[in-house]
């Protein structure tokens, strides 16, 4: 039986202001059965006009364009559309973009020094629920915790909502950056489990991805990295 016949393909959309790399993008994801290149964008303008007509599952964007950069675009998208899944592919290796592409509601970050081909694996990824951040950029993202943490006790501290001691081994697991089977076989539990909690603590915390309660943890020290 010929699986992507009968799987619904993912619907992407490409958003960068080189057409080049557009072309790229398109090249590869036409090898893929299961995802489909259902349009393209050159900025941040036309990637929430072009979201809103096409309504695809994911978009591929670039953080720097002119007109409106990715980021205030990703932002207005998850307002917009909150069901659809940003991935970020850029060449800004800066921690600052890394930050705000987070707090936009971005669930993936990579830099486009990474292999083409693993572009099409990061968009089943964030589709199914998983963060994906290029590993240099995580260690970034550790020492940027690392900085929250320090700046929390200047500040008023309000009770944090109660998790579970589970709730907060998974927690602990998701902020060392592994992904839903990873957590599951570490601890011995099933990756729909892992998914129950990981949908619970994002409705205790208030908040849209895991990228997310993992920075929230770390500011309100709930979690310590180190």
């Amino acid at each position: 039986m010929a699986k992507d016949e009968v799987t619904e393909k993912l619907r992407v959309l490409v958003v960068d202001d080189h057409a080049l790399f557009r072309r790229g993008l398109e090249m590869v994801l036409q090898q893929e059965p299961d995802l489909e290149l259902v349009g393209e964008a050159s900025d941040g303008s036309e990637a929430i006009e072009k979201a809103q007509e096409l309504m695809p599952d994911v978009i591929l964007m670039d953080v720097r364009m002119p007109k409106r950069s990715g980021i205030e675009a990703a932002g207005s998208i998850r307002d917009l559309l909150p069901h659809v899944k940003i991935l970020m592919l850029t060449i800004s290796d800066e921690e600052a973009d890394l930050y705000d592409a987070i707090k936009a509601g971005a669930s993936g970050y990579l830099l486009k020094e990474i292999p083409i081909d693993e572009v099409a694996d990061a968009i089943r990824s964030v589709w199914a629920g998983q963060s994906r951040i290029s590993p240099s950029m995580a260690s970034k993202l550790l020492t940027e915790f690392a900085a929250m943490s320090k700046t929390a006790d200047e500040r008023p501290q309000m009770p944090a909502p109660r998790l579970t001691d589970r709730e907060m081994e998974v927690l602990r697991l998701v902020a060392q950056g592994l992904n839903n089977r990873d957590i599951a076989k570490e601890l011995f539990i099933s990756e729909n489990t892992v998914k129950n909690h990981i949908r619970n603590i994002l409705e205790k915390l208030h908040l849209h991805s895991r990228m997310e309660a993992v920075v929230y943890a770390v500011r309100e020290k709930m979690i310590e990295i180190s």
